[in-house]
């Protein structure tokens, strides 16, 4: 009953408060002397297995815990008996498998999603693997259809789907669903590892393979001739058919693997040694891993020698000790080795699967730490609503009502707080944004930003730069945050660097250029560009045209990063360009 909705044995309700009445301090009690997982795990929907397991064991047999669940009825609880007889079914193994499936694929049921993890597995190592990469799949299926649905709906969702993870991985004895996941793809990308897979349809012939970032691709073949295209004929094939699902499936696990190495970035996520080693044996996880800087006690860099060392930005190598985690760029901040790593990246081209060394990176500004206890820093940007509720949830925030984040590990949730203007005439406009707070859970007193966790704050606040960036009403990007500008400048001092143009120099906001035609600025925020003295040059980016064409050392395009660099480099070698529209501009100025 205290993993069931329902009474003083689930609510949060005034627990440990002034207005604990002796009932709740005694339940209290009794939980706490049996079960390490606090109240708000357990509302979370977070099961001691272990707890039931050897509350199962000292009675001895079904009879006497049948004849105890026909009389929890009794207690008063409303449905909340029938809920907790249903997780004992599952912890029992009493429950069929293909039931909790049928409600999850068909029904969406997000009580079945949270359960299929717990049903236990098969001993055989073969049955079981089989059967934990076939839940994974199903969970999997479940996340893409949650990702899917309005902002209503889609908190409790995602909440499902990751408890459905957590008590799949634990069941199946790993840390966490980081974990579940690269054992699980490991086994199904096992057979690419040693080369490409094939299928055939008579004469025809589709391969498939993994690219150098763990991208699938297939090429079709007759005979030994590369084909254009996939004949229409060879596509009715079940074993072509096969293949391309495959392809599918991932695609979409590449996809996952990124997004799951940059959070176990933000939340500090150790690793051993050992499972190092493993990774870079992992064809989809190696690509990523080592490209990324790791973090040992022994210091930064990128993992060498099969994983028993890193290579640092100087070429020098330290043994990996103690465990690792993926850097976070206040990592290099205090090792003071910040720069040297993204001349290394820039100069050897390393495209990273996320912005890691070149990553925006926001600390307490003065009026902040003035104000100790909320952030200003972006009150009275007005943004859309809906935009910035669906770009936050994108990132994990929960914005059915009101937006917020939650730090399940650090037990710290962020609210921003939105100026609807209500009873004033800003009521009719779109609304802006009025400030930022950090509680510890379950609390409304504000804690300092200083108490805040550095990587926490940073991350928070590059998520609202993202917001008052692309959610902004005027439909334009207003001037970048010092944090994005100090990141472009990085990138363009690496680059002309690189190029040696010595005709380009940076200040706080702009980028000089000493031309042959003139003197020009671009702004490194928004990318307006001035002939000096003068006024304003219309220079039009094509979008995506950058890509293969300009270095950017991270996977995710930033289209804006891009006009501005290649704004710089244009204008530097101003001799060379042969656009009579442009041209036509620099003289008349």
């Amino acid at each position: 009953m205290a993993h069931a909705e329902g009474g003083h044995a689930y609510t949060l309700r005034h627990a440990g408060g002034e207005n604990e009445d002796e009932d709740d301090k005694a339940w209290r009690a009794i939980v706490k002397a049996r079960s390490n997982l606090s109240a708000e795990q357990r509302a979370d929907g977070v099961v001691d297995v272990d707890w039931f397991h050897t509350a199962y064991a000292a009675l001895g047999n079904d009879d006497r815990w049948d004849a105890i669940e026909k009389a929890a009825r009794f207690l008063g609880y409303g449905h909340a008996e029938k809920k907790a007889a249903r997780l004992a079914d599952v912890l029992l193994g009493r429950t069929k498998k293909k039931d909790l499936v049928a409600n999850i694929q068909n029904k969406f049921l997000k009580e079945s999603v949270r359960l299929l993890g717990l049903l236990p597995l098969p001993d055989d190592v073969k049955k079981r693997d089989a059967e934990l990469a076939d839940r994974y799949k199903v969970l999997k299926a479940y996340e893409r259809y949650a990702r899917g649905l309005s902002s209503l709906s889609k908190e409790p969702a995602m909440q499902s789907y990751r408890l459905g993870m957590e008590n799949l991985a634990v069941t199946a004895g790993y840390g966490d669903p980081v974990r579940l996941e690269w054992a699980v793809t490991a086994n199904e990308a096992a057979d690419l590892a040693k080369g490409p897979v094939w299928a055939k349809a008579k004469d025809v012939s589709l391969r498939l393979s993994l690219g150098d970032f763990a991208e699938p691709e297939t090429t079709p073949f007759r005979g030994k001739d590369e084909l254009k295209s996939l004949p229409k004929e060879a596509k009715a094939s079940k074993a072509i058919e096969d293949l391309l699902e495959r392809k599918k499936d991932l695609k979409r696990l590449v996809s996952s693997t990124k997004r799951t190495l940059e959070l176990a970035m933000c939340a500090g996520e150790r690793f051993t040694a050992d499972e190092l080693k493993h990774l870079l044996a992992h064809p989809i996880v190696r690509p990523f891993v080592e490209r990324l800087v790791l973090k040992s006690d022994s210091g930064l860099g990128y993992p060498v020698q099969g994983g028993k060392a890193l290579r640092g930005a100087d070429g020098k190598t330290v043994p990996v000790k103690g465990g690792w985690s993926i850097a976070h760029p206040l990592d290099f901040v205090k090792a003071k080795n910040w720069h040297d790593f993204q001349s290394e990246c820039f100069r050897i081209e390393r495209i990273q699967p996320f912005k890691q060394v070149f990553r925006e990176v926001y600390t307490l500004t003065p009026a902040e730490k003035e104000d100790v206890d909320k952030s200003r820093r972006y009150s009275g940007q007005q943004v859309n609503e809906n935009q910035a509720k669906a770009l936050l949830a994108g990132r994990g925030w929960s914005t059915k009502e009101d937006l917020s984040k939650l730090y399940r590990a650090e037990n710290l949730s962020v609210d921003l707080i939105l100026d609807h203007g209500d009873s004033t005439p800003g009521d009719a406009a779109a609304p802006a944004v009025k400030e930022v707070r950090f509680t510890k859970r379950g609390e409304w007193k504000p804690i300092a930003l200083a108490d805040v966790p550095p990587v926490i704050f940073s991350e928070v606040m590059r998520d609202l730069d993202l917001v008052v960036s692309v959610a902004h009403v005027g439909g334009v990007d207003p001037e970048a945050t010092q944090s994005t500008v100090a990141m472009r400048s990085s990138l363009l001092q690496e680059t002309c660097s690189l190029l040696k143009l010595g005709n380009v120099k940076l200040d706080s906001r702009h980028a000089l250029i000493k031309g042959e035609y003139g003197q020009y600025s671009v702004h490194l925020g928004s990318g307006v560009v001035h002939k000096q003295p003068g006024g304003s040059l219309c220079v039009v980016a094509v979008n995506a045209q950058h890509r293969g064409r300009l270095f950017l050392p991270f996977a995710d395009d930033d289209p804006r990063t891009a006009e501005v660099v290649s704004k710089v480099l244009l204008l530097a070698r101003d001799r060379e360009i042969q656009d009579p529209t442009i041209l036509s501009q620099i003289a008349a100025r």
